[in-house]
């Protein structure tokens, strides 16, 4: 339960040191490391990963739990050097699968999510879905069984969490000494870069010593360029969360043999045709023709900023909410991310997503009240007003023009 309460303060202070970065940048006359589109889909993919990890923290505390009670090979005791040795383990264990997750395709279909970005900047650490999540916690259930209780794990996830957040920024320079010791900013940059000499390099998250134990350290010299080294050119928030998967559901159904098909699931991401990326593309990420003017980054500030408020709200009242309460808070705010990607990619359906928000949004508030007689006039009068106004026509010209 304090992972989710962590969350409820978290969200706010993340935002408030990305403003910092943010107001830093302009005054050194660099605020080109952030791109509006950018980081409208940084945030939108880091709010549906903190959301869903409200259902999820309480599951993994009883796992780690459940592990440490019927397997833990010890029993650690928590004292100084018992937290210093968990913080080392624990990096160790992230080390790996950092480094799967680059190496594997099933692992990095989860991951590749976190390099999208050509941008480099604290909006970045929020590239985080939940598969990844459960992928790295799937890791981090070695930690109990190695004798560490489910507090020390969880506490001990939070401080490396926090840590990781802060090392992508292209303001800090090298930290001379430091960096002989720690992953800094500047290691961090290089793991984020598409530049071929800093490809698979970097993959610690505190501590540099265990990339030059295994030979993946490399320093940042040349100036990195940020991505993928095929770079996906979409904001859909779909889109980005999925198409890997797509791409190698395309690429195993093109292998004869079950071992063959088992071999592309286990091998590295380049074993994957390229060329699979853009015919998936053209079937599920037609352009629409319309143009976007200003104002819809002014519609896109105001969803995202309530549904981090609302997602704030949510995980500090989380607990007082019932079961039904807590599915149509979750589907409210990942329609509205939805949407913030459609709007992004011009796409043409977003409507039909708004009016499917505010009929979630008419069911909870009569859900609330308890009177299902009213969510039948809300849907009939919902029903009226989109057949007899040009009510499509009028929210593109607000949202586009």
């Amino acid at each position: 339960m304090n992972s989710i309460s962590a969350t409820a303060f978290a969200v706010p202070a993340v935002l408030f040191v990305t403003g910092l970065e943010y107001a830093y940048a302009r005054s050194i006359r660099k605020s080109h490391v952030f791109h509006f589109d950018n980081s409208i889909a940084n945030l939108s993919i880091g709010i549906a990963e903190r959301l869903l990890y409200l259902f999820m923290a309480a599951g993994f505390y009883k796992i780690f739990s459940y592990l440490y009670a019927h397997y833990a090979l010890f029993h650690v005791p928590a004292n100084w050097y018992t937290w210093i040795l968990l913080l080392l383990v624990t990096d160790l264990v992230w080390y790996w699968y950092h480094r799967l997750g680059h190496e594997v395709n099933i692992f990095w279909a989860a991951h590749v999510v976190h390099h999208q970005s050509e941008d480099f900047n604290y909006t970045v650490s929020a590239r985080i879905t939940a598969l990844q999540a459960i992928m790295r916690y799937v890791f981090w259930s070695l930690l109990p069984v190695l004798g560490f209780n489910a507090d020390m794990v969880m506490s001990i996830l939070l401080v490396h969490g926090a840590y990781s957040f802060f090392t992508h920024t292209q303001m800090i320079p090298k930290l001379g000494v430091l960096e002989k010791i720690f992953i800094t900013p500047s290691h961090h940059r290089v793991h984020h870069a598409a530049n071929e000499q800093y490809l698979d390099k970097n993959y610690g998250d505190i501590f540099v010593f265990w990339d030059k134990l295994f030979g993946t350290f490399r320093e940042e010299k040349e100036k990195p360029v940020y991505g993928l080294t095929h770079p996906l050119k979409s904001y859909s928030f779909l889109w980005q969360h999925f198409h890997f998967y797509l791409e190698l559901w395309a690429a195993v159904r093109r292998q004869s043999t079950v071992k063959a098909k088992l071999r592309l699931l286990l091998s590295k991401p380049e074993t994957i045709d390229a060329a699979i990326r853009p015919t998936l593309a053209r079937k599920f990420l037609r352009q629409s023709k319309t143009n976007k003017g200003r104002h819809y980054r002014h519609y896109l500030n105001i969803q995202l900023g309530a549904s981090l408020v609302i997602l704030c709200l949510f995980a500090g009242y989380f607990e007082h909410f019932d079961a039904w309460e807590k599915l149509l808070v979750t589907i409210t705010i990942l329609l509205t991310l939805v949407n913030c990607g459609a709007i992004l990619e011009k796409r043409r359906w977003v409507h039909y997503l708004e009016v499917s928000r505010i009929i979630v949004l008419a069911g909870y508030g009569c859900y609330v009240v308890k009177d299902p007689d009213l969510f039948a006039l809300a849907m009939v009068s919902i029903t009226t007003i989109l057949i007899s106004l040009p009510v499509k026509s009028w929210y593109y010209r607000l949202v586009f023009r």
